[in-house]
């Protein structure tokens, strides 16, 4: 590799190193939003160990900061052995900043009703959990546990994730009462729902493929006047309705956001109206023509 190859990938590296650190930085101050100004002064709950440390807040009185840096220390562990040293560290770094925003920061109350509290605590929290991931580290030990089980056994991670907090919700109705466990469960929809959000970006992208007769003239309309990347593929025809079977056809593929996807199929259909176009949801792009999501990984 030459010096100034070497030079440039350090550079690089800097530059994704610094721009991870804002982002968990940012991460860490609205999770610790969402905690201060709503869950914790309501006595609110939530999923994961998130919520295992507010359950256990609320019934003996200890300090929340040290129950999230005490009850993610096994996760934390678990992540060095499953993951890498980079995301260990970065994790051990953002959970020990929620620690200490948790004990220093002072954030008024912003509101006592209890449907604000559970929508827009977990909307906080869960638009810095998701800010963590997208800078490389995690808030809460739920997921990288769930990574651990569905390798050793048939479980999805989702399914992981769920069971785990079916649990904790089960446990806060029977130790505190049935309706701060559901609005546990409305705090952990809006925080998770919000993460999602966060990771796949504000801007959906749509893979279309395309099959048509007139493949050549629908690749020029898409590179030279809607200047799009387009991938070409060479298959064969099944049956259809004309029972034609193993021509050989040409398959268009091409990635959109979702603002500009209806006007890419019109331009399609001016110039085969009959058309067989697939759309599939995706939640991010590297490389090619599509302008990459600043912070996206």
């Amino acid at each position: 590799m030459t010096h100034p190859r070497r030079a440039r990938l350090a550079r690089l590296n800097i530059i994704q190193n610094a721009q991870d650190a804002v982002l968990i930085a940012i991460g860490v101050l609205l999770a610790a939003l969402g905690l201060k100004a709503f869950l914790l002064p309501n006595g609110f709950l939530d999923g994961g160990v998130t919520g295992i440390s507010l359950l256990v807040n609320r019934l003996s009185g200890w300090s929340i900061s040290v129950l999230i840096i005490i009850i993610n220390a096994p996760f934390i562990l678990l992540a060095y052995k499953q993951l890498s040293r980079l995301f260990t560290l970065k994790t051990i770094a953002a959970i020990v900043g929620l620690a200490f925003a948790l004990a220093l920061i002072k954030v008024p109350v912003i509101t006592q009703d209890k449907l604000l509290i559970a929508i827009f605590g977990g909307f906080f929290l869960g638009t810095g959990i998701g800010m963590s991931i997208r800078g490389g580290a995690v808030l809460d030990g739920t997921e990288v546990l769930a990574l651990w089980i569905s390798r050793k056994t048939v479980l999805s991670i989702g399914e992981v994730i769920m069971y785990f907090n079916v649990l904790i919700f089960g446990v806060a109705s029977v130790l505190i009462n049935m309706e701060t466990a559901l609005y546990a469960m409305l705090t952990y929809f809006s925080a998770s729902k919000t993460v999602d959000f966060v990771i796949q970006g504000f801007e959906e992208y749509i893979a279309l493929t395309v099959i048509s007769p007139q493949a050549e003239l629908i690749r020029k309309t898409l590179t030279l006047k809607l200047k799009k990347g387009v991938t070409v593929f060479k298959g064969k025809s099944g049956y259809g309705k004309r029972g034609e079977v193993d021509n050989e056809i040409e398959i268009i593929y091409t990635v959109v956001t979702r603002l500009e996807v209806h006007k890419v199929i019109d331009e399609i259909e001016k110039i085969d109206e009959k058309a067989f176009i697939v759309q599939h949801n995706i939640n991010d792009t590297r490389g090619g023509m599509i302008k990459r999501r600043a912070g996206a990984h």
